[in-house]
């Protein structure tokens, strides 16, 4: 599992960014990998997953 910080969250648009605490990249999130709800500045936990556009991050927890 990695570990990070919800960049930004669109509730309405089902999507946002998270940023890995270790390299500092920013990864894709879409509201279906989602375990918990999220908001910005949330500390959570994730998995990466290859998606159409790059990695995805899935199975996102909040830490």
């Amino acid at each position: 599992m990695k570990e990070g910080k919800v960049k930004f969250f669109n509730e309405s648009k089902g999507f946002g960014f998270i940023k890995d605490s270790e390299t500092e990249k920013e990864y894709f999130v879409h509201a279906s990998g989602l375990v918990d709800k999220v908001r910005e500045d949330d500390k959570v936990t994730f998995e990466l997953q290859e998606g159409k556009k790059g990695l995805n991050a899935v199975n996102v927890k909040l830490a």
